[in-house]
């Protein structure tokens, strides 16, 4: 299991062949990657944490989908500065014994990563900058768990 908040970009292909390693105990790894979106205007977003806080928050949601689902492994990887669109933001990697515990872990980090975890995201147009609101669509995404 393991938490990274990081500037640095990182390589989704170099992260999953080296995440569950030489398990053979893994039925099934599911991965998903989120990147800088760019709805019309945006030069670029501005992410901050608070750095302790943000890895501790992440570490307990991540314990929460071992305790729900019988994961093998897990890996959240979560990016902070300033990302341009098209870059990867985030990552989420989720192995078990079988499919639908890694795919419904991953889902359920998703879900908490996008409206709970302890970030602060602004958005550069040509426009100003603006603080990102919380969506009523993600707050809903969380209904299901």
């Amino acid at each position: 299991m393991a938490v990274r908040v990081q500037a640095a970009p990182f390589d989704p292909g170099t992260e999953l062949a080296r995440f569950a390693g030489d398990r053979t105990d893994v039925g099934a790894q599911v991965s998903f990657t989120g990147l800088v979106r760019d709805d019309g205007g945006l030069r670029h977003m501005e992410i901050e944490h608070y750095p302790g806080m943000t890895e501790k928050a992440i570490a307990a949601i991540e314990a929460e989908a071992v305790r729900r689902w019988d994961l093998k492994a897990s890996l959240v990887i979560h990016r902070y500065g300033r990302l341009a669109p098209g870059e990867r933001i985030m990552m989420v990697a989720t192995a078990a014994g079988h499919r639908a515990d890694a795919f419904a872990a991953a889902e359920f980090l998703m879900d908490y990563l996008k409206s709970r975890a302890p970030f602060w995201k602004r958005e550069v147009t040509a426009d100003g900058a603006a603080w990102v609101a919380a969506k009523d669509a993600d707050e809903d995404a969380l209904s299901r768990w």
